[in-house]
C-alpha cells in the first residue's frame, strides 16, 4: 500500500477542517437570521398589546370621567319636594357605587367597560327624568303661589268667602296627597327550582319571586318608582340577599330582602322581584310585605312543605 505523503495529509485535513468551519458558520447565520426574525415578531406583538392597553386605558379614564361628572350633577341637583329627594339619594348611592365599580374593574374587561357604559346611560336618563319632574312642580308650584296670592287680595274684601274656599283648598289639598299614593294589589310570593319552575319543597327551593302590580294613579307623581319586599322564614327572621338594602318608611329605616326600581307614569305596571342568595329554605310559612317609600302596598303568605 501506498504511503499518504505527510505534507499532502496536512493539506487534505487543512481543506477538510476549513469546509467544516464554514458550514459552522451558515448554520450560525441562519440561526442568528432566525433569532433576530423571531425577537422583530415579538416585539411587533408587544407593541400592538401595549397599544391597545393604552387604548383602553384612555377609553376607561374617559368614562370615568363621564361618571364623575355625573355624579357631581346629582350632587348639585336638589329639590323642595321630600320624595324626590329621597329618589336622588337612592341614586346618588347607584352613582358612587358605579364610580368605585370602575375605579376598580381592569381597563381591559371589556365586558365590564360595556355594562358601565349602560348603567351611565340609564342614570343619564334617571337625572333627566328628575329635571323634568322637579321643573314641572316648580312651574306647578309658582302657579299656585300666584293663585294663592290672587285668594289673598280677593278675600281681603270677602273675608267670610276667604275661610270657606279656605277650607276648600286645605280638604282638596288633603285628597289631593293622600290620592296621589301609588297603591298595589295582586302581590304573590311563590318560589323556583333550579329549572325554573314553581314548587312548594323547600329543600328545592333555590330562589323565590315576589310579583304584583302597581294600578293606575292619574294623581301619582310619574317617574322611577323603587319598590321594596321584607321576606321572613318561618321562624319571623329577614331573609337577606346580601345587598344591604335598607328604605325608609314613615320615619323608619328598615332593612329590604330586594328592590326593584320601574318607570311608573301613571298607568298600571306589572313588575316582579327575585330573591336570589339564600343559602337554605326550611319548611313552614313565609311572610312578604310590599313596600314603596310612601306606602305600604300588601302582603302575603308562601307555604313551603
Amino acid at each position: 500500500m501506498e504511503r499518504e505523503d505527510p505534507l499532502e495529509r496536512i493539506e487534505r485535513k487543512e481543506r477538510e477542517r476549513k469546509q467544516k468551519g464554514g458550514g459552522a458558520k451558515a448554520v450560525m447565520f441562519v440561526m442568528i437570521a432566525v433569532a433576530l426574525a423571531l425577537a422583530g415578531a415579538l416585539a411587533y406583538v408587544l407593541w400592538q398589546k401595549n397599544s391597545l392597553v393604552s387604548e383602553l386605558q384612555t377609553d376607561k379614564e374617559a368614562l370615568t370621567e363621564q361618571i364623575v361628572a355625573l355624579q357631581n350633577d346629582y350632587e348639585n341637583l336638589s329639590s323642595d319636594y321630600d320624595s324626590i329627594n329621597l329618589q336622588l339619594d337612592s341614586s346618588r348611592e347607584e352613582v358612587a357605587q358605579l364610580v368605585d365599580r370602575i375605579k376598580n374593574t381592569e381597563a381591559t374587561n371589556r365586558a365590564k367597560m360595556r355594562q358601565y357604559e349602560k348603567e351611565l346611560g340609564t342614570l343619564r336618563s334617571i337625572m333627566r327624568g328628575y329635571i323634568v319632574q322637579i321643573d314641572s312642580l316648580n312651574q306647578l308650584n309658582h302657579k299656585l303661589t300666584a293663585d294663592a296670592a290672587a285668594a289673598r287680595r280677593e278675600a281681603a274684601e270677602h273675608r267670610k268667602l276667604n275661610e270657606q274656599l279656605t277650607a276648600q283648598v286645605e280638604d282638596l289639598s288633603s285628597k289631593v296627597v293622600t290620592g296621589s299614593v301609588i297603591k298595589a294589589r295582586g302581590l304573590r310570593l311563590e318560589a323556583y327550582n333550579n329549572a325554573g319552575k314553581v314548587i312548594d319543597r323547600s329543600k328545592s327551593v333555590t330562589r323565590l319571586l315576589a310579583t304584583l302590580s302597581l294600578v293606575e294613579n292619574a294623581l301619582a307623581e310619574p317617574g322611577p318608582v323603587r319598590v321594596y319586599i321584607r321576606v321572613k322564614d318561618p321562624n319571623g327572621n329577614l331573609l337577606d340577599d346580601g345587598r344591604g338594602t335598607t328604605f325608609t318608611y314613615a320615619g323608619e329605616t328598615l332593612p329590604a330582602t330586594a328592590s326593584r326600581e320601574v318607570d311608573y307614569e301613571g298607568q298600571e305596571v306589572e313588575l316582579s322581584i327575585y330573591v336570589n342568595n339564600i343559602p337554605a329554605f326550611e319548611k313552614g310559612i313565609y311572610t312578604c310585605e310590599a313596600y314603596t317609600s310612601q306606602a305600604r302596598l300588601g302582603s302575603c303568605e308562601l307555604m313551603l312543605r
